[in-house]
């Protein structure tokens, strides 16, 4: 079955200093979310769930003529589990690879995204995570391995101890799972963290701990990887872009 992708793109981004949803700001005159969406359907992705909610119909009218394009909605911002949670009811029956990818990222590679699915569908991955190697890793999800190198869990600074914080490989935010063990692993998330969120990271955890395959993919770079979150960090994606 060909690929799906899951885009999270309801958040409000209030350090922009704008009340535009933080997708639907432009680099070289195109929405962020759009470089997501061709990155996506460059990799294979032949359906896109665009997760919707601060402004939801403002989002669903400027990508109204995008091919493939979906829409769920989350009512409530309550982390990024319950976000890709809210695509169960149009993509829960998928029975391929899912992709799930944030909206804030332009500079995402198909290239990188199809190693993604790559290695899910060699190892036969419920999920793998990708990642980049940074020491400017502040605020950053840390990457945590065995004493082998294989994957342990995902944990976020706010949670993470001091040796954890020294940890230089990152979660990108991007994954590639299995549909059904992603959607499995949703229903057993609780928010038991510092934020009282549903982190989509704890589903990593989950699905190792249940004895299914989860490997880390260091396939990013780390300008891939940083979201446009600032006025300043949409300024240095322009410049990038070129």
């Amino acid at each position: 079955m060909p690929p799906a992708a899951i885009i999270l793109a309801a958040g409000q981004g209030k350090r922009m200093n704008s009340d535009l949803p933080k997708v639907l700001h432009q680099a070289r005159g195109r929405t962020l979310v759009e470089y997501v969406l061709d990155a996506a359907r460059s990799a294979g992705a032949q359906r896109l769930v665009v997760v919707v909610g601060h402004q939801a119909e403002l989002v669903r009218e400027t990508l109204a003529g995008q091919p493939g394009v979906e829409f769920a909605v989350q009512e409530r911002q309550l982390g990024t589990g319950d976000a890709v949670k809210a695509a169960t009811s149009t993509l829960g029956a998928h029975a391929g690879p899912v992709l799930v990818l944030n909206g804030d990222m332009p500079l995402i590679r198909s290239e990188s995204l199809s190693k993604l699915l790559d290695e899910q569908r060699t190892k036969n991955a419920a999920c793998v995570v990708g990642t980049a190697t940074t020491a400017q890793n502040r605020g950053l999800g840390r990457i945590v391995r065995d004493a082998g190198g294989e994957f342990v869990r995902i944990v976020e600074e706010r949670d993470a101890s001091d040796a954890e914080k020294r940890i230089e490989e990152i979660n990108t935010g991007c994954f590639a799972f299995h549909g059904p063990d992603l959607f499995t692993a949703l229903e057993q998330i609780r928010p038991l963290n510092q934020q009282g969120e549903y982190y989509l990271t704890d589903c990593a955890e989950i699905l190792r701990s249940a004895g299914k395959t989860v490997v880390a993919l260091p396939c990013f770079d780390i300008a891939e990887a940083l979201g446009v979150n600032t006025p300043q960090q949409l300024a240095d994606v322009e410049k990038a872009l070129g």
